[in-house]
């Protein structure tokens, strides 16, 4: 894996807190409840390693997951995670509608992915802007899966960014993961942007 030199990481972390914070704003817009959104935590993993830290971190449950590709300067897969039970509750404070509610499952497909391209958007919208590197997006995905078949296993060497998100929603706590998946190269040529930055 990648060693990060701590001028790396603080770029790394300041050009997700902007988009998170972009990402935040517009979700604050969609509902009368105020979102914050905090990353406090950025690593670098193997794929190996985002599987043992994602079963420690968010269960081995299936989890929530927003998926969208993105190529251009840099290519790769940007990814936001929850446990479905924060999915839910994320969905219902957006919604109006209770957890319990039948209703709730028919919404929660499309109300995550807006939220996942908003916010996966917010994050390489910022990194694209500030950088001056041009990047395109797919469609978002909506998918729920075991954390095996969420994490791309063939290229097990491949750099991922994790970075652990937190919303709060007033006193309500809900937990979700942002993870970019870099194609081999693509990490290294954002470090290389980095540098020059």
């Amino acid at each position: 894996m990648e060693n990060l030199t701590d001028e790396q990481l603080d770029i790394l972390t300041e050009l997700i807190n902007v988009g998170i914070g972009q990402a935040a704003k517009m979700l604050n817009e969609m509902i009368e409840f105020r979102i914050r959104l905090q990353v406090p935590l950025l690593e670098i993993l193997s794929g190996v390693e985002l599987q043992e830290v994602l079963s420690e971190r968010l269960g081995l449950d299936p989890l929530s997951s927003v998926q969208l590709n993105f190529s251009g300067s840099f290519a790769g897969t940007a990814q936001l995670v929850f446990p479905t039970e924060s999915a839910a509750s994320l969905v219902s404070v957006l919604t109006g509608e209770e957890v319990e509610s039948p209703d709730l499952d028919a919404l929660k497909i499309g109300t995550l992915t807006e939220v996942g391209n908003i916010v996966i958007n917010g994050v390489m919208g910022s990194m694209s802007n500030i950088l001056d590197q041009p990047m395109q997006y797919a469609v978002p995905t909506y998918t729920e899966e075991d954390i095996e078949h969420l994490v791309p296993m063939q290229e097990p060497n491949n750099s991922v960014l994790l970075a652990q998100a937190r919303f709060d929603v007033e006193e309500l706590q809900l937990k979700g993961d942002i993870i970019l998946f870099f194609k081999v190269g693509s990490f290294q040529d954002l470090l290389t942007v980095i540098e020059n930055y």
